[in-house]
């Protein structure tokens, strides 16, 4: 066992993979990814002898890997298998159905939103969907509890919680309340990834957990609570007790990548309810005896929520459509190539 690295989350099944891997290649974690170079802690030394940077051009990498790096220190040579990661579809129009990771060997997600905002049950639906697929653990964090408490937008995101059979935390970056509770989550060296939009206090919640002002904070509109990005990069911190912490840029554009069981987690609910349904393929529009209707009826399930949940199943869709096309068209360039 490589058990300078246990303090960074090594476990049983790393090491099982690293036996696999050249003796003279240095293993280590990415802490930051920075234009194809890659930060990597060997240790969890804070010194600088602990952290090496490389090359990692080629190589599909995100913070939170194990990586194995070339005896030169030239380049980041293989990526180890993970256990979970939290991986959206890329963002750009000039990239189609490519993924894009945005942390690795996670345990735990907190899905962070500000108290006080309007309650975006739909951005909390779809990061939940992130959240579920990545293996790890999804947690509701609502923030700013310090200022005035919009009780019904929490109470809305609460249910949206408990319906998923998730935990959900109301705390303060300020004064600190509620912050013993969420250190727990990086106990035993586990890893945490931040997830949320600017503005919600996710830099405010990080250095509070950290101990330090380690993300810089900025400053959020009166009207709307809404921010500028002050993470422009994913870094893996360490927590006091022992734990990492991977703080993520606010994501304008949360795009899914190809849902496992994540949409149906995210709405358990609905799909609970549709076991009750008269029709198996049933819509839920105009369908005789459709529970899911007849639970909006009863106002037990709102209307908004179903057409959310519509869409994201779209989405899915149209996504495992484009990639279709792109593998037909690769194969075809193979067969020309050969040809």
């Amino acid at each position: 066992m490589r058990h300078n690295l246990l303090a960074l989350g090594w476990n049983n099944a790393f090491e099982d993979a690293a036996k696999k891997i050249d003796a003279a290649f240095i293993i280590g974690r990415v802490s930051r990814l920075d234009r194809g170079w890659s930060t990597i802690k060997v240790s969890a030394s804070s010194d600088a002898d602990g952290i090496i940077r490389v090359r990692n051009i080629g190589a599909d990498v995100a913070v939170g890997d194990w990586v194995a790096v070339a005896p030169d220190l030239d380049r980041v040579e293989q990526v180890l298998p993970r256990y979970s990661a939290l991986i959206r579809r890329a963002s750009s129009d000039a990239v189609r159905a490519e993924q894009h990771a945005v942390a690795a060997n996670i345990d735990t997600v907190f899905i962070v939103h500000a108290a006080t905002n309007e309650s975006n049950e739909r951005r909390v639906e779809r990061e939940l969907v992130l959240a579920f697929d990545s293996g790890a653990v999804p947690v509701l964090v609502l923030t700013k509890n310090d200022l005035l408490e919009a009780t019904e937008h929490i109470a809305a995101l609460r249910n949206v919680a408990r319906v998923c059979g998730i935990a959900c935390h109301v705390v303060s970056g300020l004064t600190g309340e509620g912050l013993e509770e969420l250190a727990k989550y990086g106990e035993n060296n586990k890893s945490i990834a931040i997830l949320g939009a600017s503005g919600v206090g996710k830099s405010t919640l990080v250095n509070r957990l950290v101990g330090t002002t380690n993300q810089q904070v900025g400053e959020v509109r009166e009207g709307d609570q809404r921010g500028r990005h002050t993470t422009v990069a994913a870094d893996l911190v360490a927590l006091p007790n022992g734990g990492w912490l991977i703080d993520t840029p606010g994501l304008r554009a949360l795009n899914l990548w190809t849902s496992g069981r994540g949409i149906e987690r995210a709405f358990a609910d609905i799909f609970s309810l549709a076991e009750q349904c008269k029709f198996r393929d049933c819509k839920h529009q105009d369908e005789p005896n459709c529970a899911v209707v007849a639970a909006i009826n009863r106002d037990e399930l709102t209307i908004e929520r179903l057409e959310s949940m519509g869409r994201l199943v779209a989405e899915e869709l149209a996504l495992e459509d484009e990639q279709k096309v792109r593998v037909r068209m690769s194969n075809r360039k193979g067969m020309r190539k050969i040809n």
